[in-house]
């Protein structure tokens, strides 16, 4: 399953360059991935029980705010015991790569603060969320 938000830049997203600051590329990125997850779970478990453990984006062309509105997606990669591997991409309207990313969550137990196994329920509706 891939979701895709549709993401107009802000002009609080530019520095004073004119272009997206890099830190923000990861806000788009977040954007997308709690939506996937909401979606991914449906009802499985709690989306507020995943922490990012790991991002690493690339980045591909500076995005402006002319770009005005970006097509941010995120996928399922693989599925481990505690943790989750997303891959991740912003492109823009036209469909051009700004950037990628390869995202890590893990299951958090709310009580210990501790990475805890993923249950069975939240491994099946990740299944269901696995592209072929």
């Amino acid at each position: 399953m891939v979701h895709e938000k549709r993401i107009e830049i802000r002009w609080r997203d530019v520095d004073a360059y004119g272009h997206v600051n890099n830190a923000v590329y990861a806000t788009y990125l977040e954007e997308c991935r709690d939506e996937w997850i909401e979606r991914a779970l449906d009802g499985a478990g709690d989306s507020w029980d995943y922490v990012l453990a790991r991002v690493a984006i690339d980045f591909r062309r500076e995005l402006r705010l002319e770009d005005a509105t970006l097509v941010v997606s995120c996928r399922l990669e693989r599925i481990g015991n505690a943790s989750l591997t997303l891959r991740e991409q912003i492109r823009t309207a036209d469909g051009e790569l700004a950037a990628g990313a390869e995202a890590v969550l893990v299951a958090r137990d709310r009580e210990s603060g501790r990475s805890r196994p993923l249950v069975a329920a939240e491994r099946e509706a990740f299944e269901r969320a696995l592209e072929p």
